[in-house]
């Protein structure tokens, strides 16, 4: 009788279920728009696109499920988009390919969100090897799609052959398209339009309406920047979730852990949350005490140094080459060595004098080894509301460093000149300082900087004969007063040499450094002067 009752209860609310379902089953239109384009349907394509769209609907609890995660991943996949100039119709394309799953695989062996080979992810500047799958990187693989969809709208001038292209590939899809839509903004869809145009709209039509409404929570997805090497362990008790949870949304870390560098990492937070990176936000204005501007960092937390930066993501093992990564979210290269501005914007494709306007060079600056370039216009506010200048550090490698531009910082801060510059100042990275507020000043302390290993390249001008000292160290220089120097980020041998009057040979010879020029950054070198 108990197990009869249970299941007269049921059939009611099945067919609620079944009903609310059809209710809520969009129908295709015989107009739509579609990117730059207007697309008309035939009566016969509609018939077909709807069965299409049915589909999507016939199980209630599987859209349900679905339609939660496309709410929780589709703010990201719209903003990358939109960075990239790509129309926000194409976030549907994602929802076709992998219906947001990050570790889906295909039967041809794609993986990911956006289902990219490795091959292709490679060419689009996606990691994959043993320590990181980008593909399965919501920021990275949307990035890598949109790098790859811009890319074959040039070539194809039409957005919706350029859809097919994901499918077929840009070679296939000139093949089969030809030029007839190239330039056209008003296209028809009939039963000849290719599959997979019509699977697009199908996808579209049926989620369209849904961005946005929540079906069953109000989950955000958080996003932190973290620097590894670092386990999943050691996160999951700084963000306050499980480690499982942690493995579940960062699976693009492969075996749970975070290796060595800058990535994002993603976890759940319940209720409202901003989908952007939150890490680094400060939580107050610094206030002004005009009696000292000298503050300790302890009673001034919106003074966090933000050691992350520059953010490099990508293919990091071509960072060398153009279209390969991105610095703090902006396109940039990184200089293999040390060379004129002029044979560096020549190797990397890009004129001179635009390469020198993107990165604020001035005329006499040289290109150094490790040091990361854009190649598209920075920003005029960094992601980060303050810095807390660094012994050595200029207002050029300051602006450098967050990919906001020179002019802007010096604006910000209402300040000229690198000589104005005094270690522990807090320059504004947002907000424009109040004329007449002074800038304060905080003691610095000597953090120390995991070393990272780079090949410093000597440049001298005219090429030295390494001379060979007793025990390797130059006779004339035995009652030398000995001081230290802390390599910093991008510095050369021959940079050094040159700010203390010396050869790079002394240099290498004083620090036991061999042939390959090796130095890490945080390194002490010994410096003798007479």
């Amino acid at each position: 009788m108990k197990s009869r009752l249970i299941t007269l209860l049921f059939i009611p609310l099945f067919v609620f279920a079944q009903q609310w379902v059809q209710a809520q089953i969009p129908q295709v239109p015989s107009q739509i728009e579609f990117a730059d384009l207007i697309v008309r349907i035939t009566p016969q394509a509609q018939r077909e696109i709807q069965l299409d769209v049915d589909a999507l609907y016939r199980n209630p609890t599987y859209f349900k499920i679905k339609q939660d995660r496309v709410n929780l991943f589709m703010p990201i996949v719209e903003r990358e988009l939109r960075k990239q100039g790509v129309p926000d119709d194409l976030k549907y394309l994602v929802i076709q390919e992998s219906g947001l799953i990050s570790d889906a695989v295909s039967t041809s062996n794609a993986v990911g969100f956006w289902q990219f080979k490795q091959g292709t992810a490679e060419e689009v500047g996606l990691r994959v090897d043993n320590q990181v799958d980008e593909r399965k990187s919501i920021i990275s693989s949307t990035r890598g799609a949109a790098l790859y969809l811009k890319k074959h709208n040039n070539a194809l001038d039409n957005w919706m052959t350029a859809l097919v292209s994901y499918q077929m590939g840009l070679g296939g899809a000139k093949a089969y398209f030809g030029n007839q839509f190239a330039g056209k903004k008003s296209i028809e869809v009939d039963r000849n339009t290719h599959w997979y145009f019509k699977k697009y709209l199908a996808h579209k039509i049926a989620y369209q309406n849904q961005i946005g409404v929540f079906a069953s929570s109000t989950q955000r997805l958080a996003e932190v920047q973290v620097q590894g090497p670092v386990t999943m362990a050691a996160l999951a008790k700084r963000y306050g979730v499980s480690e499982d949870h942690l493995k579940e949304y960062n699976k693009w870390a492969a075996n749970g852990k975070i290796p060595s560098g800058t990535f994002t990492l993603f976890y759940i937070k319940e209720g409202s949350l901003p989908v952007e990176p939150a890490i680094f936000k400060t939580e107050e204005k610094p206030t002004q005490n005009k009696a000292s501007q000298s503050v300790t960092a302890k009673s001034s937390p919106t003074y966090k140094q933000a050691n992350s930066f520059p953010r490099i993501s990508g293919n990091t093992t071509k960072s060398s080459q153009p279209n390969q990564i991105t610095v703090n979210d902006l396109e940039g290269v990184q200089a293999p060595k040390t060379m004129s501005p002029s044979k560096f914007a020549d190797e990397i494709g890009m004129k001179e004098k635009k390469f020198r306007k993107l990165n604020d060079l001035p005329a006499d600056e040289r290109v150094e080894i490790g040091n990361y370039y854009y190649t598209e216009k920075k920003k005029t506010s960094a992601e980060v509301e303050t810095h807390v200048v660094q012994p050595g550090e200029s207002l050029w490698s300051i602006s450098q460093k967050y990919g906001i531009r020179l002019a802007a910082l010096k604006s910000k801060n209402r300040i000229r000149r690198d000589s104005e510059l005094k270690a522990g100042m807090v320059l504004n990275l947002r907000e424009t300082r109040k004329r007449g507020e002074e800038i304060p000043v905080v003691p610095v302390v000597n953090t120390p900087t995991p070393p990272r290993t780079v090949v410093a390249q000597s440049e001298p001008i005219q090429q030295e004969t390494p001379q060979v000292q007793p025990n390797n160290q130059p006779s004339l220089k035995n009652q030398s007063e000995k001081i230290y120097h802390t390599v910093s980020q991008g510095e050369t041998l021959f940079a050094i040499s040159r700010k203390y009057g010396i050869t790079v040979d002394e240099l290498k010879q004083w620090n036991n450094i061999g042939s390959q020029n090796i130095i890490t950054i945080g390194q002490k070198l010994v410096i003798l002067r007479p």
